[in-house]
């Protein structure tokens, strides 16, 4: 196999605009070739969960798979087996699974490759996105979209040159919740008025930190990224930035500035993120929203992005209802207790505890479908400034003073993660 050699997009924009995918189903003819068939770079937790979730709700074929470590992928080997195999599907060929620093390099040149899960640590993806695009393959992302200013440029960049050819999507799944695009819609309808302020807050259990003896620092590191905020961007970058994305998606735009408070308090030893952000953003027409992040202790607590509007308020809650009061009230259904025990007679209306039961499944249906259809979905530049909003209170928080949007973006950002990742190839 010839190897793709490293070369920048952004001077061989032709490697984009000269690929066209061929249709499932146009050229082969057996139930792998049919479907569409997806290679995935970072074999970890997340990255099995995003890709479990896209085998059962889509009709695609797990056919490569590349991580840095060794035992992650003999994890996830089973795993991507048996979700092939409960469809029909062969088992990932035992040539198409690579391992080290470089394994990105023979997976994208596998040319039976369709689309790529990007579930790395989060440092490395505007720089697998950009190797994935100039190799002619659809990219699904996860979030965020990067960790600094300088690969959220990167990534915008990329969505401009991939516009109209290639599928390019990010891991906001929230945006395709149903309960809360019903809400968004009315937001943005009027049927709260107009919108005065914003009120959000993300409260998680903290993360444990893994063992780390006996390994290099480097790997003591990555294995530890959430702890790292050159690796992950911190708990409000990496997690946070949900309910800022929710915030941008409704305001329908990016906040001017903000000005924040945190700090490590009852953080770990290990690693240098911080455990609790409040951060105050000024957005367009004047509109201010406080934003309060933690990621602490042993109990996650809630998930909430309150709007307040001159006729009434909408309310939504990972688990306790999405809803609005007001002169146009409106309820989605989803049950407003998080610890209620719901009768049959509630389950086979179809109310829920979750008001993002269907977001993975939404969304992964509509990914598959954009490359099926050649409709592609680009959401690039959306996925970037809803972290770049991450990055900008952060920012204000660590540094103590108010950050602007501009001066953000002119400050070209690039965190260092000092990491020499050939020490992992074999």
């Amino acid at each position: 196999m010839k190897k793709m050699e490293r070369r920048t997009f952004l001077k061989s924009a032709t490697a984009v605009s000269a690929f066209t995918i061929l249709k499932p189903g146009t050229a082969f003819g057996s139930k792998t070739n049919s479907a569409i068939r997806m290679g995935i770079i970072g074999c970890g937790g997340r990255g099995t969960a995003v890709i479990t979730s896209m085998s059962k709700n889509t009709s695609v074929a797990i056919i490569a798979m590349a991580d840095l470590f060794d035992d992650k992928l003999q994890s996830a080997i089973p795993v991507f087996n048996k979700l092939n195999t409960a469809k029909g599907l062969p088992e990932i060929p035992k040539n198409s699974i690579y391992q080290g620093s470089k394994a990105y390099i023979p997976l994208l040149n596998n040319k039976d490759v369709d689309a790529v899960l990007v579930s790395s640590p989060c440092y490395s993806h505007p720089g697998y996105v950009e190797a994935a695009l100039a190799a002619g393959k659809h990219v699904y992302s996860e979030k965020p979209a990067a960790v600094d200013v300088a690969g959220c440029e990167q990534v915008m960049r990329l969505g401009e040159l991939a516009k109209g050819k290639l599928s390019f999507a990010i891991g906001f799944q929230i945006r395709f919740a149903s309960a809360y695009v019903e809400m968004v819609r009315r937001i943005q309808q009027g049927d709260i008025g107009e919108i005065i302020n914003a009120q959000l807050y993300y409260f998680a259990g903290g993360l444990p930190v893994k063992p780390h003896t006996n390994m290099s620092y480097d790997e003591a590191r990555i294995r530890n990224q959430y702890h790292f905020r050159a690796l992950s961007g911190g708990i409000l970058v990496d997690q946070g930035i949900h309910m800022l994305d929710v915030c941008n998606w409704v305001m329908q735009a990016h906040p001017l500035k903000a000005v924040g408070t945190g700090g490590n308090k009852g953080g770990a030893d290990f690693g240098d993120t911080w455990t609790n952000f409040q951060v105050f953003y000024e957005y367009p027409d004047n509109v201010n929203v406080c934003f309060h992040n933690t990621q602490q202790g042993t109990q996650s607590g809630d998930v909430c992005a309150r709007f307040i509007g001159s006729k009434g308020f909408a309310e939504a809650h990972y688990s306790g209802g999405v809803f609005i009061v007001g002169e146009k009230p409106w309820d989605s259904g989803i049950a407003k207790y998080k610890d209620a025990e719901l009768t049959a007679e509630q389950r086979a209306a179809g109310i829920f505890l979750s008001s993002l039961h269907d977001a993975d499944s939404n969304k992964d249906i509509a990914f598959i479908k954009s490359i099926e259809t050649g409709n592609y979905i680009n959401e690039a530049r959306s996925g970037a400034e809803s972290t770049l909003t991450a990055i900008m209170g952060r920012n204000a928080a660590t540094s103590g003073e108010e950050i602007r949007w501009d001066e953000m973006i002119f400050s070209g950002e690039k965190l260092d993660h000092m990491l020499n990742l050939s020490q992992f190839d074999k």
